[in-house]
């Protein structure tokens, strides 16, 4: 029996794939599309969080699109699903500039809800595009996490997803 309660970082983070996706419609009333979603979380905290996720993926969309690109050989960026796209570059954010956050946290986050919300094979593409950003933020040294985002997990392509 599946878990009908979610998390209100979940609801948090579905709530910013939403003012993302609208905004890249538009990318225009970004100020409206975050009062509009983001008024009923009643958590500062959350809040804090989504507005920090928002802006840091918008800024930095451009360069996550490159690296995107950069692990789906023979892929033209505007073939994956604008859905994916956001997620991947969500889960990326998160990666590079939330070091609290554990990456198996984000992984499992970003997959959970495409599942709501994106095709049946995305969970599985979207972990491969995350799981190749990983290994060369680890490689470069530039994976920057600390607190709770320090505890390594392993991250496998069959972790089983809850």
């Amino acid at each position: 029996m599946k878990k009908n309660k979610k998390s209100g970082r979940r609801i948090t983070r579905e709530k910013v794939l939403q003012v993302l996706y609208a905004y890249e419609l538009n990318r225009d009333g970004l100020e409206a599309l975050i009062d509009g979603n983001l008024s009923d979380l009643s958590n500062q905290t959350d809040k804090d969080f989504a507005r920090s996720l928002i802006d840091k993926t918008i800024i930095h969309s451009k360069d996550f699109d490159e690296e995107i690109v950069a692990r789906t050989n023979n892929w033209d960026l505007k073939r994956i699903a604008l859905i994916d796209r956001i997620l991947i570059r969500m889960g990326m954010c998160e990666l590079l500039f939330f070091p609290e956050i554990p990456p198996k946290v984000t992984f499992n986050e970003v997959i959970e809800i495409s599942k709501s919300f994106s095709t049946a094979n995305s969970g599985k593409f979207i972990n491969g595009v995350l799981d190749s950003y990983l290994d060369f933020l680890k490689t470069n040294n530039k994976l920057n996490k600390s607190g709770r985002g320090l505890i390594e997990e392993s991250i496998t392509k069959n972790d089983s997803v809850e």
